[in-house]
Formats: C-alpha cells, structure tokens, sequence
C-alpha cells in the first residue's frame, strides 16, 4: 500500500454468505475438550459456559442486524505509514462540537463504544446538554479486526499514535480530545506526549503503569494517608494475583504470537474462548457485557482473520527499544475514571509522577469494558472533564 494515497474513501461493511454459512459449519462439528469436575473458572473457560455461548452463536446470534447497526455510522478507510486504517467518523449535529478519538484495546474493536455514541454525539437527543457535544473518531488499532491485517513488524502503540494524529490530521480537527482504556489508553496517553499543541486533554480508563507493580516498601507505606496506603496494598495484592493467575495470555502474545494464531484462525471456538474469558473475567458481575455486542466484537476477528495480528502488539511492545523504560512525562491535563473491577488499581500518588491528573473518580461499579457495562458512567465522566477543559 502507499501512502501517496491519502485519501479517504467510504467503506460500508457487508460479509459474503459464504463465510457466515462456513462460521456456522464449523461452530457444529467442535471437537469439545474434557473438563475436570467441579473446578470451576479455575482452570479457565468452562465447558458448559462454552456449550451455551457455541449454540447461540450459531443459532441464535443475528450477524446481519450486527452488520446493518455497525453500517449505520459513516465509515472510512485511508493508508497511514503502509497501513489501511478503517475508521467511523461520527459527526454531532451540533455545529461547535469537541472532536474526541476514543480508541478500544484488546480484545475490542469500535464495537465496545455502541452505547456511547449516541449520547455523546447528540446529548440533545439523550437528555443532555448540547454543549458536551462532541464528533467522534473511533478507528479500529492496525492490526485488528477492519484495520487488519498488518503486513510488516513494528506496530506497537507509539507507532498506532503517531498515526492516529495523522489520521487526525486528515480529517481536519485541529484541537481534540482523546480517550481509552487498555491499549486504547497507552495511545491515547502518547498522543497527549506527542501532539500537545493539538491534543487538549486524555481521557483514561485505565492508567498505563498506574498501579503497584512492585512490593511496597515501609517507606513509600510511611509517606501516605491511611487511605492511600490501604489502597497501595490492595493495588499489590490484585497485580500479585494477576500475576499468578491471568497474565498467561499476554506472556503467550508477546512472545509466540505466530503459533497461536494457527488455532486462532482455523478454529472459531478455539478464538471464541479466548476472547470471551477476557469479557467474563475483567467485568463486573453486577453490569456484564451484553452477550450478542461481545460475539459481534468477536465474529469481527473471526471474519477478518486477525486474531494473530492483532495479538502481535504485545509483541512488538514487549520487543520496542523502550522497553522496560519508565514512562515519559505528560503536561497534557488527564482524567481518569477508576472503575473497581478492572483489572488493576491505580495509585494516585504512582500517577502524580508521569502525568498531569486534573480529573480522578472512583465509582462503585464497572470493569476493564465500562463502555459496554456501566456507558452512563463513563459518558458522564468524558462529559464533565471535556466540560473543565472548555
């Protein structure tokens, strides 16, 4: 691909017959696993959760209502650094709205922000006020899903960043915000690093780097209120125990991506499970993921043959020349909304040494996909900090 070509050109998504009646074929001949009795979740996806997700996939889920709500947003693709780049480009009807670019992470795509859009493009139409209006980018990470596949090494996040800012470039908005969780967050914190004379301000949930990563020592412990100290101890325990028990599909992405792929790619099951343990695992039980937007996010990978691409960011962090560096420091004003069932608890005192919190709240319920779980929460939090920034 070149990038004399930088044109934008419409893209409406519609999948061949041939490939959803192949989906289904494959989802009724699985050759299931044994499973031990009466362990639970403690070896990983349960055989019975498994059977019940297969038979909706094939016989209950509507993949054409899934293509036709996705075709509802305008559409694009361009060719940014030998990549195609799809993208929705979603205009507020309202003419002085913020453009925001809110990235998703892994395992997601722009399907994870269905239920924000609405209220964030057109808050007149949800019960807002027109002024927290914003147009929104939602690409999909080269390498994933309508962006994928790549067909050359190095896409790790800073390179995502720095194309991300062209493609905003391209698109005419000259001053935006920009917002993430999971890698979505680590690019859009870059973004903040490298375009702060266009980026006003990072939207987070999740903070790169933000939690207890380390033991505590007496005299980090000693230097904090009780409350924060407390908090620092429970931030160690959650990552000692992430450590243990769930980091196993990130080592395996970052090391041996190629040999995953095979099973990734030749077996919708086999891609089904791995991908759903993660929506199961990091939300919170009392607001889980809706089933049929998680098989939409997965059937997505599954059509586009990008599950091994899309794990190879992993690979090309873990294997970047900053790698195991400490982050650089942002001046970009940054919020976080803390949701308590993600994956790690960030520290503020951690953060306060890389990045330029203005903005920190804690709310009582919601996980690492908060756009699919708890979307009021989240819509509130991106409204009230862009409100700061006006």
């Amino acid at each position: 691909m070149s990038d004399l070509d930088e044109r934008l050109h419409g893209f409406r998504l519609h999948v061949g017959q041939g490939e959803l009646d192949d989906l289904r074929e494959r989802l009724g001949r699985v050759r299931w696993p044994d499973e031990l009795p009466g362990v639970g979740w403690g070896y990983g996806m349960p055989l019975a959760r498994m059977r019940e997700l297969v038979d909706h996939w094939r016989d209950g889920y509507d993949w054409r209502a899934a293509e036709a709500r996705l075709n509802e947003w305008p559409q694009f693709t361009t060719v940014i650094d030998g990549a195609r780049v799809h993208f929705a480009h979603i205009r507020s009807p309202e003419p002085d709205a913020t453009p925001l670019l809110m990235t998703h992470g892994w395992p997601g795509s722009p399907v994870e922000f269905q239920r924000v859009a609405g209220p964030l493009t057109d808050p007149r139409a949800h019960g807002g006020d027109p002024a927290d209006a914003f147009h929104l980018v939602l690409p999909s990470i080269p390498g994933f899903g309508l962006s994928g596949p790549t067909t050359e090494p190095g896409w790790e996040f800073k390179r995502v960043a720095r194309a991300f800012g062209v493609l905003m470039d391209r698109l005419g908005h000259r001053s935006y915000g920009v917002q993430g969780g999971d890698w979505g967050a680590a690019i859009s914190r870059e973004l903040g690093l490298i375009r702060p004379d266009r980026v006003i301000g990072v939207h987070l949930n999740l903070l790169p780097g933000g939690g207890a990563t380390a033991e505590p020592g007496p005299e980090e412990l000693a230097a904090l209120s009780p409350a924060e100290r407390e908090r620092t101890l429970a931030s160690w325990e959650r990552y000692r125990t992430w450590a243990r028990e769930r980091q196993g599909y990130a080592d395996i992405q970052a090391t041996r991506p190629q040999t995953l792929a095979y099973g990734l790619n030749d077996s919708p099951v086999g891609l089904l499970a791995w991908i759903a343990e993660k929506f199961t695992e990091w939300s919170d039980p009392a607001c889980p993921v809706d089933r049929d937007q998680m098989l939409t996010n997965v059937t997505l990978y599954w059509l586009t043959g990008t599950a091994g691409s899309a794990a190879r960011i992993y690979y090309e962090r873990a294997h970047a020349a900053y790698a195991g560096l400490p982050p650089e420091v942002s001046r970009t004003p940054t919020a976080l909304a803390d949701f308590p069932r993600d994956n790690f608890i960030p520290l503020r005192h951690v953060a306060a040494r890389t990045d330029s919190i203005v903005r920190w709240t804690s709310y009582d319920r919601g996980g690492h996909f908060p756009a699919m779980e708890v979307p009021d929460l989240l819509v509130g939090d991106i409204r009230a900090f862009f409100r700061q920034l006006r």
